[in-house]
């Protein structure tokens, strides 16, 4: 691997298990930016080819992640926009691929049309599996994107491209295992933060997971934390108690759910965590 001050425009594929070139795509490199300002972070996007569940984790040294970062609707497409971030990209993004347009075609209009493109990251993975990546020249070493088997990891101003490796293999040795979405983000995250993640240190992380709905299955986020992982992790086990088994019963597009209170609580009782239902445990 190049320095990051000298490597222009490469890019990790990790679908071929080798490094090549990629000129709609960029890899580590330098610019002026000195991080302030920007949500300096790494994220994955995936997707399950089985049942089109998509998810999106984010970890970062930075205030609420999971406000602005992170995005996910089901039947559409993950996302993040990250660096010093465009909140634009997610709402046009998301448009154009409910229009049908796909991933790559998307981050390329936007990013082409954007003037701060070369501050900017941001990678989609769409309801049919394609990838597009932007990591733009200005970005804070170490940055860069990979691909995986049906994921996208993306980060910037990382310990180094170590990180996002280990975030992608972490993602498909889970997925491989048939663990639930939510957990193979949270074993991705775990993976990355243990190869040395954030440059600067931790404080926020967010997943977001969808499968046929508009809203997300599962939306958690911790803003501003010293260990983020951890407590995402916790968050998680404890939608598990009720949360997750009352989310599958409420309405959807072209559905009203089910609304017998006797029916949901039945299968609370029945698949719930009651005993882990202690706030704040």
């Amino acid at each position: 691997m190049q320095p990051a001050s000298v490597m222009a425009r490469g890019v990790l594929n990790r679908r071929a298990g080798r490094k090549r070139r990629n000129d709609d795509t960029r890899g580590a490199h330098g610019g002026g930016n000195d991080g302030k300002g920007g949500i300096v972070t790494w994220s994955i996007l995936a997707r399950d080819p089985e049942d089109g569940t998509l998810g999106v984790a984010v970890a970062t040294r930075f205030f609420a992640v999971g406000a602005l970062c992170p995005h996910v609707e089901g039947r559409v497409a993950a996302l993040s926009t990250q660096a010093l971030m465009n909140p634009m990209y997610a709402i046009e993004g998301l448009a154009m691929l409910r229009h049908g347009k796909v991933a790559p075609d998307v981050v390329a209009a936007l990013t082409g049309a954007d003037a701060g493109r070369a501050m900017r990251q941001l990678h989609i993975l769409d309801a049919e599996g394609r990838i597009g990546q932007h990591t733009g020249e200005g970005c804070v070493p170490w940055a860069g994107h990979t691909q995986g088997q049906d994921c996208s990891v993306a980060g910037n101003m990382l310990a180094g491209e170590a990180v996002i490796l280990a975030t992608a293999r972490a993602y498909e040795q889970a997925a491989a295992a048939r663990l639930p979405m939510a957990e193979r983000l949270l074993i991705a995250l775990e993976a990355g933060e243990s190869a040395g993640g954030d440059a600067r240190g931790r404080q926020s992380a967010a997943l977001k997971v969808a499968s046929r709905d508009p809203y997300a299955d599962l939306d958690i986020r911790v803003d501003d934390h010293a260990e983020p992982i951890p407590e995402l992790r916790r968050l998680y086990r404890r939608s598990r108690a009720r949360f997750a088994v009352y989310r599958r019963f409420l309405a959807g597009p072209g559905h009203p759910g089910t609304y017998d209170r006797a029916v949901i609580t039945a299968a609370v009782e029945a698949e719930g965590t009651p005993d882990d239902d202690t706030p704040g445990s």
